[in-house]
C-alpha cells in the first residue's frame, strides 16, 4: 500500500532569504576574523621561539 504524503508549503519571502545570507555571512566573517589572528598569533609565537 502506497503511503500518503502531504506538503505544507509555506510562502517565503525576501526577507527571510536576506535575513538567513546574513546570519551565514556574518558567521563566516567572524570565522575568518578569528582564523586570521589564530594563525598571525602562531606565526609570532613560532618566530619568537625558533629564531
Amino acid at each position: 500500500m502506497a503511503e500518503k504524503e502531504h506538503y505544507d508549503f509555506v510562502e517565503v519571502t525576501s526577507a527571510d532569504i536576506l535575513a538567513d545570507r546574513r546570519g551565514g555571512w556574518e558567521g563566516f566573517t567572524r570565522f575568518v576574523t578569528w582564523g586570521t589572528g589564530a594563525t598571525v598569533l602562531v606565526l609570532v609565537l613560532m618566530a619568537i621561539f625558533l629564531v
